[in-house]
């Protein structure tokens, strides 16, 4: 199963409109949270919103996730350690208000699991692969020492 999620925040239609267009080429079912997304969809299974159990669920059963470039979902893939697609919004598109998530998704683009399509034909070749690595579940240094320093300003000096 293929899960795809647009965010809380905004619709991305380029994003559904792709997938429903290619779901019948995939040989896998497609889920997607499509936040307030009004055309009509008829290849993919769509939810507006979901409830947090569910998506986790269906975040373990699928074998691949595509996302916008938002930082939850590529938690949520390193914690499930599943591939990640990441497509982008673009403020040229109208999909956002700047560019941050073309600089996330460069940022993003050498990480293990992580993969980008920067455009819809790259979104085919990719959800087509059935070589793609999960997302790295190790936590970098840097994340280490911003939970250690938490964790000590929860519970105090040892």
């Amino acid at each position: 199963m293929i899960l795809a999620t647009v965010g809380t925040q905004l619709p991305f239609p380029r994003l559904i409109r792709a997938l429903d267009e290619l779901a019948p080429s995939l040989g896998s079912r497609v889920v997607a949270q499509t936040g307030d997304y009004a055309a009509p969809l008829h290849n993919i299974e769509h939810h507006v919103s979901m409830d947090p159990r569910k998506f986790d669920v269906l975040f373990s059963e699928a074998r691949v996730v595509v996302a916008h470039a938002g930082i939850g979902t590529v938690l949520a893939a390193q914690k499930h350690a599943k591939p990640l697609i990441i497509f982008p919004r673009r403020a040229a598109l109208n999909e956002h208000r700047n560019d941050h998530q073309i600089a996330t998704a460069q940022q993003l683009s050498s990480r293990p699991g992580i993969y980008v399509a920067w455009d819809e034909s790259e979104l085919a070749t990719l959800l087509k692969r059935d070589d793609l690595s999960p997302a790295d579940r190790k936590v970098s240094p840097g994340l280490a020492q911003i939970r250690q320093t938490i964790r000590g300003f929860i519970l105090g000096p040892a």
